[in-house]
């Protein structure tokens, strides 16, 4: 292969490169604003969350300095976050990570930090906090599963782990892992309500052998 050739395929495929990057972009930013629009119920339209959501302008700004973070400009990508806390009131860490479709909801007073994992389809309410206790080093902010709710002023501190389809009261100040499926209050936070249903048998509640149990049943369904 000649050197022209090689030149002119080497540019083809960055070319090619950067139109997937720009459609998975697209990609992200078009379910970020379908998940805001479902999960708001003043949103009446997606012209309206783009323009006014002031939580998914500071997603975008999020995933923007998280790029640069990964890619090596740590320093910029730091310098533009503290410039995103001071335009938007909300705190996250670039070196955070966020899974799709993640809302924030009013937002004020939100922090992130550095070490934190949000898996897909999770939302905050404003004034909640995914910190860190005394531990310095390594992990050590909370992990979040997918579909996890956390309600306003919520703090969960520490490297913990909450299920997938967790929601978190407002007000709970959570410091253990928290099982899938289930809703905390309180402080500490402790289980208040199970989202398992007796006729699941798959997500094991009960044995199989025990769903013809009246008892059983009523005591999954409060």
């Amino acid at each position: 292969m000649s050197q022209a050739d090689s030149l002119s395929r080497s540019e083809h495929m960055t070319d090619q490169g950067s139109r997937e990057r720009r459609g998975s972009w697209l990609s992200h930013m078009r379910e970020d604003v379908a998940a805001m629009r479902r999960r708001d119920p003043s949103a009446t339209s997606d012209a309206n969350v783009v323009l006014f959501s002031t939580g998914l302008h500071a997603i975008w700004a999020y995933r923007r300095q998280h790029w640069l973070w990964e890619h090596g400009a740590k320093g910029l990508a730091q310098f533009l976050s503290r410039r995103s806390r001071r335009r938007y009131g909300i705190e996250i860490h670039p070196a955070a990570t966020i899974g799709r479709r993640f809302s924030i909801d009013h937002g004020m007073g939100i922090v992130i930090g550095g070490t934190a994992i949000i898996g897909d389809d999770c939302m905050l309410y404003q004034g909640v906090t995914l910190g860190m206790t005394g531990h310095h080093g390594g992990k050590r902010h909370p992990t979040l599963g997918n579909n996890v709710m956390v309600g306003a002023n919520a703090t969960i501190l520490g490297d913990i782990h909450l299920g997938d389809n967790v929601k978190v009261g407002a007000g709970a100040v959570v410091v253990k892992d928290v099982p899938a499926n289930v809703t905390v209050a309180g402080v500490p936070a402790t289980i208040v309500k199970e989202h398992r249903c007796w006729e699941a048998a798959r997500l094991t509640l009960v044995k199989p052998e025990d769903l013809d149990n009246e008892n059983v049943r009523w005591s999954c369904a409060l």
